[in-house]
């Protein structure tokens, strides 16, 4: 790989001369900026790409050219010397300002200060900046997504009391959400490599209109790196290389990107790989978090072994492997097509919230883990830009998906390794349009349809002899989940004071499932379902000034029944086992959220959202019946039987807040605060707190940015949440959380202290390094299962050419 990198650099040496062409960087850390708008007096245009560069040819009769984008002071300036320039171009970031550009709202660019919604974004300079193991801890740097972690290889966003099936996750505009997303947490985020990633948003709250089912509590859209045209008569080869250590979990990564670019074609290829040993938790915390002892297998028996370091978290180390090819076609200004692979996979991991259990004084599982978790989609993009009668820009995104997840487990003693395979083949095709690019009115609106298709095995083996039977599958094999939808938004801007949008989708969804296992006697044969979804949102935004917004949005969402939630077999949990149920129906959310900005003499911005969300037909886990009994013999140990059922209602409210105050000589002041409380009805007609709805956390982050240098100071938060602000379902889980006095499960407040900087030294290196949780302290996010890292000191370099 070392050769494959000179081999690169060396060709980019060689090709230096980039004739007509500039390249726009940000003037404080020297990285390259893409859609910067390059104008003049005769109303021609161009965009920076990409890599920040930008052909200048079309400008060779101007007498002025404006180079801009918010959020940075323009610069004007001559074509003669703009063409002699021997530097690049810097632009200096502007003072405090409440436009910027975002994509997921709607599917297309808008200015932020028109959307009703509240939307967070995570950057390319944060990504840099940061250094995120995986794309869970790139959410998790956003300071307003709360990552839980079951093992090492995961993480399971919460947003305003939804997680899992109730958020929906988005690569460059495709669904990943499939049709066995559970309730329970998920790390199907970890597929994606987060150093492929050019930026990331966040909408907070419903976004079923534009996202369809799933987007509840919020929409999390990724956009990885585009293939750039070549900006000169040659072809132009860029890329970078990065190498990086993470010293408490010896993390070893190593990543590599390439884009070839000519006049009409480019390409894009990045591969990453990173191997991750057992993590090490923090010295300073409860007791209740250490690992004292572990299972390991000697002479063909289970022994629990004493842990020489019960710091270490053994077994939770893996490795990952990440890659993407995209190749673009551009004929004309009209005309763009994109096609990319991407494919992820895992090695075994652990999860470790299963190996801390135990049963009568011993280990519940010798084995518990999930297989390689393996990702590949194919996705052909196709955009036109020519204004007509019908539109002015629109998008076909067709995308196939195939999704392989695995489990295993052991108990401890038992010679018998029970696994469980699954697939989901998902096809979807998206058709969005765009009308009105000049204000008043503009229209977005489109077509989706979708087609997973579910495969599903079940096998024991005998660890010893070898001999292996069959055994229920998770799901019914062959099953499908189809939905089809049209949606229509539509922005209404009669002034610069105020913002109006309002959209409306119908979603029809189908299950068929066949329960033909001949293991199990079920009182139905075949699931169909057929049904339908209406939702809607209504919003504005009120800038009675460039320093003032205020926002209010109303809106619905809604979650269709999935394979997992109506042909879900059988899954083991205590003493109790989980059966389908077919009578499932879609649960609705209806959100109300008001929100306000305000910027103080280019110094100080505050904003703050409050929001209220009402569950109704909530999908929970209740008492069920199978042919008319309640409890069932499985696995040889009479179980309480279960079903997913339409039976509870649930709020969700609470406020996030931010702050940023610009100081004198490159130095800054953010910080955000969230709290959000959640209740959920119980099947005796009580309630209590919802299991999704994390305690309250924030950040405060003291940076710095000039001269090419970035340092961040900052701190992380998190209030306790006692027992009896537990979940009940949390409330069982106490081999995960400390003890309080009485001898209960409860979550303590912890906080860390981190510090992280870069400098780039010219335009083709930069380093990275940062300590995370400097005090060292042992403390573990509200519902994982494995404890946070200690101590952690990270290092990168990183190489442009």
């Amino acid at each position: 790989m070392k050769n494959i990198f000179t081999m690169f650099f060396m060709l980019t040496m060689l090709a230096t001369t980039f004739a007509q062409s500039i390249t726009v960087r940000d003037e404080a850390d020297y990285l390259p900026i893409e859609g910067v708008m390059v104008s003049d007096e005769n109303n021609n245009m161009a965009f920076t790409n990409s890599q920040g560069k930008v052909n200048i040819k079309k400008f060779s009769n101007s007498q002025q050219i404006t180079i801009s984008l918010l959020g940075y002071v323009s610069l004007n300036i001559s074509y003669d010397d703009l063409s002699k320039m021997k530097a690049d171009i810097l632009l200096k970031q502007d003072e405090l300002s409440l436009d910027e550009v975002v994509i997921s709202a709607n599917r297309w660019q808008q200015n932020k200060s028109e959307v009703p919604n509240r939307i967070t974004a995570v950057t390319k300079k944060d990504i840099v900046l940061q250094n995120p193991q995986t794309s869970a801890d790139l959410l998790g740097f956003s300071d307003e997504v709360y990552i839980q972690k079951s093992q090492l290889g995961g993480g399971s966003p919460m947003i305003r009391g939804f997680s899992t099936n109730r958020l929906l996750l988005t690569i460059d505009g495709v669904r990943m959400n499939t049709a066995i997303f559970r309730g329970g947490n998920l790390q199907n985020v970890i597929s994606i490599d987060p150093l492929a990633v050019e930026s990331s948003e966040i909408i907070f709250g419903p976004g079923s209109v534009i996202y369809g089912s799933d987007a509840i509590g919020g929409v999390m859209s990724f956009y990885t790196l585009e293939p750039a045209l070549s900006t000169t008569d040659k072809v132009e080869v860029s890329g970078s290389a990065l190498t990086r250590y993470s010293s408490a979990n010896g993390e070893r990564t190593g990543h590599f990107d390439v884009n070839i670019g000519g006049k009409k074609w480019a390409s894009t290829t990045s591969f990453s790989y990173s191997e991750f040993g057992d993590l090490r938790m923090g010295s300073n915390g409860p007791d209740d978090y250490l690992v004292p002892v572990f299972v390991s297998t000697i002479d063909s028996q289970d022994v629990v072994v004493n842990n020489p370091d019960p710091e270490v978290q053994t077994p939770t180390g893996y490795n990952q492997v990440n890659m993407m090819q995209k190749i673009r076609f551009s004929p004309n200004e009209n005309w763009d097509l994109t096609y990319g692979l991407h494919y992820s996979t895992t090695s075994n991991y652990a999860r470790f919230d299963r190996h801390r259990r135990m049963r009568d004084g011993y280990p519940r599982y010798a084995e518990w883990y999930y297989g390689p978790q393996e990702w590949m989609m194919n996705n052909l993009k196709i955009s036109h830009s020519k204004a007509n009668a019908i539109y002015d820009n629109v998008t076909l995104n067709m995308a196939y998906q195939n999704f392989e997840e695995s489990r295993h487990s052991r108990n401890f003693g038992s010679t018998t390794l029970e696994n469980n395979v699954e697939t989901v083949d998902a096809y979807s095709v998206n058709l969005d349009f765009e009308k009105g690019d000049e204000k008043p009115h503009r229209f977005f609106y489109g077509l989706e349809a979708i087609l997973n298709k579910v495969g599903s095995t079940g096998e024991e083996n005998d660890i010893y002899t070898g001999v292996t039977a069959p055994i229920a599958p998770r799901y019914p094999e062959g099953s499908t989940w189809s939905s089809y939808a049209a949606y229509l938004s539509y922005e209404y801007v009669p002034s610069e004071v105020w913002a109006w949008q309002a959209g409306v989708r119908y979603n029809a969804f189908a299950i068929q499932a066949s329960f033909d296992d001949p293991a199990y006697a079920y009182p139905f044969e075949d699931a169909n379902l057929n049904n339908g979804a209406l939702t809607g949102s209504l919003g504005t935004v009120y800038s009675p000034g460039p320093t003032w917004k205020i926002r209010a949005n109303l809106s619905t969402g809604f979650r269709a029944p999935n394979i997992d939630d109506v042909g879900k077999l059988f899954e083991s949990v205590d003493y109790a086992v989980v059966v389908p149920n077919p009578d499932l129906k879609a649960e609705y959310a209806y959100n109300a959220e008001v929100g306000i900005a305000k910027v103080f003499s280019n110094v100080v911005k505050l904003d703050a959202t409050a929001y209220y969300t009402i569950l109704e037909n909530a999908q929970v886990r209740r008492p069920y019946s199978l042919n008319g009994q309640d409890s069932v013999m499985y696995n040889g140990e009479m179980s309480q039987v279960l079903a997913i059922q339409n039976a509870a209602n649930a709020r969700v409210y609470g406020v996030q807040v931010g702050m940023e105050i610009k100081l004198p000589a490159g130095f800054a002041l953010e910080s955000v605060y969230n709290w959000q409380k959640g209740e959920e009805e119980l099947d005796d007609g009580e309630t209590a707190p919802m299991r999704h709805a994390a305690p309250a956390f924030g950040s405060t982050h003291l940076r710095f940015m000039q001269n090419r240098v970035m340092l961040d100071l900052y701190a992380n938060y998190n209030a306790e949440m006692s027992y009896d602000d537990l979940a009940p379902s949390e409330q069982e889980k106490g081999e995960i959380y400390a003890a309080d006095a009485n001898g209960n499960p409860y979550s303590p407040s912890w906080y860390t202290l981190n510090f992280k900087g870069s400098y780039q030294i010219n335009s083709h290196f930069q380093v990275t390094a940062g300590l995370e949780n400097i005090t060292d302290q042992r403390y573990l996010p509200y519902s994982s299962g494995i404890v946070a890292a200690g101590r952690n000191f990270i290092m990168g370099l990183r190489a442009n050419f």
